[in-house]
């Protein structure tokens, strides 16, 4: 994962995350939303999204979410940060299509 977005892509699975988490969820949750948003596509193991996760909120682009004191389950939920990062990377997405539609078709 990039230490920033400014710096380099944000991974598929990332990216997901981060959108998954505009509605605060735990990890569980998270995995099945990732794998809707993505088709399919993009299916995290547990491993995977847990050392994710850490990564994120070491960034301060998602924050746990305070809840109950007996739930075993922490929910998660995406920072002002992590949105300007996901803006970030649309509009880094955008562009890399724009360029890319403007070579095939030749303009």
């Amino acid at each position: 994962m990039p230490e920033s977005n400014e710096r380099g892509a944000l991974t598929e699975a990332v990216f997901y995350i981060l959108l998954a988490l505009y509605t605060p969820m735990h990890g569980y949750r998270i995995m099945q939303t990732v794998r809707d948003l993505s088709s399919g596509r993009v299916d995290l193991g547990a491993g995977t999204l847990y050392g994710a996760i850490n990564t994120l909120l070491e960034k301060k682009w998602i924050q746990p979410v305070a809840g109950e004191q007996d739930s075993r389950k922490k929910e998660y939920a995406i920072t002002p940060l992590g949105k300007s990062v996901v803006e970030s990377e649309i509009k880094r997405l955008q562009d890399l299509i724009e360029t890319g539609r403007k070579i095939v078709r030749g303009i």
